[in-house]
């Protein structure tokens, strides 16, 4: 069953590119901007990461945390997060369980490998937005914090805070 806006966030727990454990339910309360990418170190992702992380503060000051999900190591992670001075969290998934949990498993690929899909998640855990076939170059990060923007004022205006 595929995931759409409405349904509930499966929840997940994974190796980050730091060492610990990151279980998705443990960020209710905030909104989640869970994107997957097919491999660290290619151009591609490679920009979509560098804007995401340019865009981090933005993502912050509207109360979302940012978690990109790929089927590398949480090793190659690392090295990836380092090498770029990336400052939000990645999680390797090399068996693709959390992939196919969500169901972007890049088909007819030799090794496992992740769609380009993003899924905003509000913060009661239930998916708010899914951005599919987002390319690097046509700004995916900037879609993503668009969405985020468009979810904070629902909330604001549900609540009066936030």
């Amino acid at each position: 069953m595929p995931l759409e806006p409405g349904s509930e966030a499966p929840d997940f727990e994974a190796t980050t590119h730091r060492g610990d454990t990151l279980r998705l339910s443990s960020l209710r309360g905030r909104i989640v901007v869970l994107y997957f990418y097919p491999r660290a170190m290619t151009s591609g992702c490679t920009r979509e990461a560098i804007r995401f992380n340019e865009l981090l503060d933005e993502f912050e000051k509207l109360g979302a945390v940012v978690i990109g999900v790929s089927t590398d190591t949480p090793e190659r992670n690392r090295r990836f997060a380092e090498k770029y001075g990336l400052r939000f969290t990645l999680i390797g998934d090399p068996e693709a369980k959390v992939v196919k949990l969500y169901g972007v498993e890049k088909k007819g690929v030799k090794r496992p490998s992740a769609q380009r899909v993003t899924f905003i998640i509000d913060p009661e855990g239930r998916i708010y937005k899914v951005l599919k076939n987002v390319r690097p170059a046509e700004k995916h990060a900037d879609l993503a914090l668009e969405a985020v923007k468009e979810l904070a004022e629902k909330l604001s205006g549900k609540d009066g805070e936030q």
